[in-house]
């Protein structure tokens, strides 16, 4: 591993199958002139502080990726390659990344597919690069969190007094109602959520101390998925709180493509954004 660039890294998942999307969600083209979410992804990530780019890949859409980054992110930026060979999910993502963060005692965790935006990423990056040496999460309202009416699962995120995390809860089928509230179709209750609950959008803190943590989680030869969220709630849960995730709460709002029908959404939002000057109409600026 060669040096990293100054400012802390960020590990950006890509290797997902994205089975209701039904196509590469990351190479979606969102941006205003035809950019893939991932390109806008590790240019927010960059202009934010974040100093290198890992990005997870898999075996069968990884070379994809790999041809569109080489192809069009510029030559200066200090992206590195990570193979995840199975799809044991985002645990097993970010263990399949580790061996690109050695030397760094803490590392970003973003999404391929969620534009989190400059100042979220900056929130996430100004943590990192702090003396604040917790494991944090970057929360997001619920209603800044939700693009389309189609259902959606969203990790409610329950915090104590100090603002540090005690659960993280999935919940599915949630979608917007009129009243500007959202229904949930689980069957769970609350079936109401308020607009300003915080949500988790996988934007992560870890410490490198985790380490054990997370290899131990995909152990025993296991198949199956293991995600995030719940690691972090087996973590939290552990005896003398041993590991404690503050929340960073931002008003930021948090968009990504789901189902096909999300794709013009989300054009139309970064165009929007592009309008107001939130985001720059170029690239890598």
């Amino acid at each position: 591993m060669t040096a990293p660039h100054a400012g802390p890294v960020l590990v950006i998942l890509a290797a997902g199958r994205a089975r209701r999307y039904g196509g590469l969600k990351p190479l979606a083209p969102v941006g205003p002139g035809g950019e893939a979410i991932l390109d806008l992804v590790a240019s927010d990530a960059l202009s934010a502080g974040f100093g290198t780019i890992v990005l997870v890949i898999g075996t069968e859409t990884g070379p994809t990726i790999r041809d569109h980054v080489g192809r069009h992110w510029p030559g200066g930026v200090d992206v590195r390659f990570a193979l995840q060979a199975t799809p044991t999910g985002t645990v097993g993502a970010v263990v399949a990344g580790w061996s690109e963060v050695a030397g760094h005692p803490r590392f970003g965790v973003a999404n391929a597919d969620d534009l989190y935006g400059p100042a979220a990423l900056s929130i996430l990056a100004t943590h990192l690069a702090g003396t604040d040496e917790d494991n944090a999460l970057v929360g997001f309202r619920l209603d800044r969190a939700v693009v389309g009416t189609l259902p959606v699962t969203r990790g409610v995120c329950r915090t104590d007094d100090d603002g540090y995390l005690v659960q993280i809860d999935e919940r599915r089928g949630v979608v917007p109602r009129d009243d500007g509230t959202f229904g949930t179709g689980d069957g769970r209750t609350p079936e109401v959520l308020d607009p300003d609950t915080l949500v988790s959008l996988n934007l992560w803190a870890f410490s490198s101390a985790l380490r054990r943590e997370f290899e131990t989680a995909m152990e025993s030869g296991r198949e199956d998925e293991v995600l995030l969220p719940d690691l972090v709630g087996q973590l939290i849960a552990a005896p003398h709180g041993a590991h404690r995730f503050l929340v960073l709460p931002t008003d930021s709002r948090c968009i990504g493509v789901t189902h096909p029908d999300d794709l013009a959404v989300v054009q139309h939002d970064v165009a929007a954004q592009v309008d107001r000057g939130e985001r720059p109409a170029s690239l890598w600026s």
